[in-house]
């Protein structure tokens, strides 16, 4: 006789969470003591679509060679693109390159100019994004999709409220950005009132590699270099 069978009920199928609170301390674990080690460093982000023969890759290598250049490590978010081009300037001057990669079903991937023992896994976007924020001194944001955006975002709402140190972001390439940067003044400051005047200050419109520098400098040399939390 065929047994029935009973759909599992809700705590039955939420059992595994309480497991994967392990999981999840393993990763905050693994990620703090590497990162920890690695000094002071500036997180490059952008579209993994962005092939080598195009503007913006060629430009992130330029940018990570001089951030390198001038005393900081590079962190990515080690897959193709952006990333690839920033841990690839990183390499090419002989600094620090670290690569926080995060398992996904397309694009992302582990590419070559990662330094070998500064590679790290990640399953969930919300530790990597702990990492990111916490050990980078500046954020450098290059054309890229929601991903990019994401990042962006978050890191603004953290220094907004206080809930981590300022550091710089700043936005390269005024032909992507200028409209989204005018869409914030403009309509959330302008209009609607819904982000106060000092919030626009954090952010830095720059089209090239020496103006990603001079924004770095200037901010630290009022601001003492720290983990950001």
């Amino acid at each position: 006789m065929r047994t029935e069978q009973k759909p599992k009920g809700w705590n039955e199928i939420k059992t595994n969470d309480s497991w994967a609170i392990f999981k999840i301390m393993g990763e905050f674990v693994s990620g703090f003591e590497k990162l920890s080690r690695i000094g002071p460093c500036v997180s490059i982000f952008g579209s993994a679509r962005t092939k080598p023969d195009q503007k913006y890759y060629k430009l992130s290598v330029a940018i990570a060679e001089k951030i390198v250049e001038n005393g900081y490590g590079v962190i990515t978010g080690g897959g193709p693109g952006i990333m690839e081009a920033g841990n690839k300037g990183a390499h090419l001057a002989g600094g620090t390159s670290v690569g926080l990669n995060i398992d996904l079903p397309f694009e992302q991937h582990d590419n070559p100019y990662i330094d070998g023992d500064k590679s790290i896994d990640f399953d969930y976007f919300f530790v990597r994004k702990v990492m990111f924020v916490k050990y980078s001194q500046g954020f450098v944001v290059l054309p890229g999709g929601f991903g990019t955006l994401d990042e962006l975002f978050e890191s603004i709402t953290l220094i907004q409220t206080h809930k981590i140190d300022k550091f710089p972001i700043i936005l390269v390439g005024t032909e992507y950005w200028q409209g989204l940067f005018d869409w914030i003044k403009n309509t959330l400051l302008d209009k609607f009132n819904t982000i106060s005047p000092g919030d626009i200050e954090l952010l830095h419109l720059v089209d090239t590699e020496d103006e990603v520098l001079e924004v770095l400098n200037n901010f630290y040399n009022e601001y003492e270099l720290s983990p950001n939390f």
